[in-house]
């Protein structure tokens, strides 16, 4: 099971909370926390998009990198990482998509690959006034596949005549196109999200928190991709806060709800209220506690001294079905850090396959 890293795109990472640390998604932190995550031994890395945060007092998300651009930087300063960038196809027609990739690959051969989001916040593209309304809840995977396929057509083949109800090419050409291959990752859960990453994907994300989930994963996405005569393997997402002691953890959380940013948590738990049609959404309408920066209890947090972490992951690994676990952190550089000198040496899995 590969380690990967959720790069801090979004200002303060995934911890909405006065007293949790704060910082800035610069391109100077991002390269130091890959450098640091490559000598610990991992091998993956994501960079989300978002174009509106949740507000608030910390200003939750407000201030986001682009992560196509910033990978590049990243890619060119580091050694071994592969790093996947979102893009919102909502945002980006995929002939750009295809040229921007195709730009980045140059840069780090082998190591780049695209995160495909639908797009669900729909007040992050209304103010751009790209939203195209909220039937397109319905129809978001329809339009993802068409955006895939010229996509998929230009970076293989350097040329695309797709012609469907939302592109339409015309001998699209794109004389420099990688030498190898672009990697797809997509997070979708639902059936339709599924179907959607067995078509396009190289990786499917899943929250897979409770017993028997991961297998539960495995099994319905090797169906779909089955079906296109592909292979897709899964990844899924934990947060980790380490600390010299189980105890001391528990205090770290306790003083970081103390400063939960209610103002911004509740904002976005209405965002994805408005998701009524994706399962990722309505599992995030449950999971978010308006009042609890972070959830103590929650099978996503992995917290404790680094023997606990260690233990909670080499048990995660033993499921089985399982690519690679994505990675936050409270303290990206003092967490990442850690994780390397603590963590690693406890894990009885091999973290490069």
């Amino acid at each position: 099971m590969k380690l990967g890293l959720f790069l801090p795109t979004g200002n303060n990472g995934w911890i909405s909370s006065e007293t949790a640390p704060h910082y800035m998604p610069t391109y100077r932190l991002n390269r130091d926390i890959v450098r640091l995550a490559e000598n610990a031994g991992f091998t993956i890395g994501l960079g989300m998009i978002s174009f509106r945060g949740y507000g608030g007092v910390t200003e939750h998300w407000d201030y986001t990198s682009e992560p196509m651009t910033q990978t590049a930087a990243v890619l060119a300063s580091t050694d071994s990482m592969q790093i996947f960038a979102s893009v919102g196809v909502l945002s980006v027609h995929p002939a750009m998509a295809a040229r921007m990739a195709a730009t980045i690959d140059d840069v780090a051969p082998g190591r780049f690959g695209v995160n495909i989001t639908t797009g669900w916040n729909s007040a992050e593209y209304a103010q751009m006034g790209m939203w195209p309304g909220d039937d397109y809840f319905g129809y978001r995977y329809d339009y993802a596949s068409e955006w895939a396929q010229v996509f998929r057509d230009l970076v293989e083949t350097g040329r695309s005549d797709f012609r469907g109800k939302f592109f339409q090419m015309d001998d699209c050409r794109m004389g420099m196109h990688p030498a190898g291959k672009i990697q797809i990752s997509a997070a979708g859960s639902s059936p339709r999200g599924r179907e959607f990453a067995g078509q396009f994907a190289d990786f499917n994300f899943t929250t897979a928190i409770e017993p028997g989930a991961v297998a539960e994963a495995h099994a319905q996405m090797s169906a779909a991709a089955a079906a296109n005569g592909r292979e897709v393997r899964i990844l899924t997402t934990r947060s980790v806060i380490i600390a010299d002691t189980d105890e001391d953890a528990a205090a770290r959380i306790e003083h970081y709800n103390s400063g939960s940013d209610i103002e911004a948590l509740t904002n976005e738990r209405g965002q994805y209220a408005q998701d009524s049609s994706g399962t990722m959404s309505k599992e995030a309408v449950n999971r978010i506690r308006t009042h609890q920066a972070v959830d103590p209890n929650s099978p996503r947090l992995f917290a404790g001294s680094a023997r606990t972490v260690a233990e909670k992951l080499n048990l995660l690994a033993s499921e089985g079905g399982l690519a690679g676990v994505m990675l936050s952190f409270d303290d990206f550089r003092d967490g990442v850090g850690r994780f390397g000198k603590e963590v690693v040496p406890l894990l009885d899995f091999d973290i490069t396959h």
